[in-house]
């Protein structure tokens, strides 16, 4: 069954036209790009969106996990684990869907703003680039929650100016992943949040649900409730997201062995290491590194 929305833990704000009036059409200076839709959709099973006549926003869509399909014209690309693509404003029809035996966990942004075309040209968005391979992007998760907050709260003139200015960076982490590499400060202390630093603290061990449960004296099986509750993801799934995201970034800097990659992240065998890599990001480490090495080479911005 086809759906535009109504997946189980999304989260989706459409921006009303009173806000287009009042705001960014009224002060086009000032709001030269803008959030128009927002969402994030977690195995989005069933997902399609057709736009027959084309859209007139920017289309930014980062894929978490699984995969998906999106055609522009007569084109069609497949988007994957830890890839990005900006589908420019078009004309041309316009279909994407997740895919029927993985689906897609998806955040994306609908961005508009009164010289687009000309922001497209500067920064090369094209619709014939396709997916773009990048190392895990915290950073651009982190302004996608603080977007998604300040229009949550409403559409004052100050939650509008801060999810605008957010849109910016936003968009650079993918257009610059270089210069957004570093893993963001965690300073609060919840039990979430402990366990994931624990988790980036002890990426070269084997930790399992009883190691993380006892850090803060609770049965495995509640922590693991509440773990997941507040990630949507088991901890031990998780525990291999981080360390699949931290073999991107070593793959992406192209300096070190797959074998001692494998090494520094708890895993003896390379050969089960590959396995689990291409289990969670769709390609080999091989491929990953070939694909990556050869995209910030061809880039023209980055």
């Amino acid at each position: 069954m086809k759906k535009r929305d109504g997946f189980e833990g999304e989260k989706l704000i459409n921006l009303p036209p009173k806000v287009y009036k009042e705001f960014f059409n009224k002060e086009p200076g000032f709001f030269q790009i803008y959030v128009a839709h927002i969402g994030f959709f977690p195995k989005a099973s069933g997902h399609y969106r057709e736009w027959r006549k084309g859209c007139e926003d920017n289309i930014v869509f980062y894929c978490l996990q699984g995969k998906g399909h999106y055609v522009i014209g007569d084109k069609r690309y497949q988007l994957t684990a830890n890839q990005y693509t900006i589908i420019p404003a078009s004309d041309q029809v316009i279909r994407y869907w997740a895919d029927a035996e993985d689906p897609w966990t998806i955040y994306w942004v609908h961005f508009n703003g009164e010289n687009l075309q000309t922001f497209n040209s500067f920064l090369q968005i094209d619709q014939h680039k396709g997916p773009v391979q990048i190392p895990f992007n915290a950073k651009g998760i982190e302004l996608w929650q603080d977007m998604c907050q300040s229009l949550e709260l409403g559409y004052s003139k100050e939650n509008l100016c801060n999810a605008s200015f957010c849109l910016y960076s936003f968009v650079a982490t993918f257009l610059f992943p270089e210069k957004h590499i570093a893993v963001a400060k965690e300073e609060s202390t919840d039990i979430t949040t402990l366990t994931i630093r624990f988790m980036r603290d002890n990426l070269d061990k084997k930790l399992s649900i009883e190691d993380m449960a006892a850090r803060h004296r609770m049965s495995s099986s509640h922590f693991s409730t509440l773990f997941r509750k507040s990630t949507g993801m088991p901890p031990i799934d998780y525990f291999i997201n981080i360390k699949m995201q931290k073999a991107c970034q070593l793959l992406y800097a192209n300096e070190s062995r797959i074998k001692d990659i494998a090494l520094n992240l708890g895993y003896d065998d390379p050969y089960y290491f590959s396995r689990v890599f291409k289990k969670y990001m769709g390609i080999s480490p091989e491929q990953y590194k070939i694909t990556t090495f050869k995209t910030s080479a061809k880039s023209g911005i980055a």
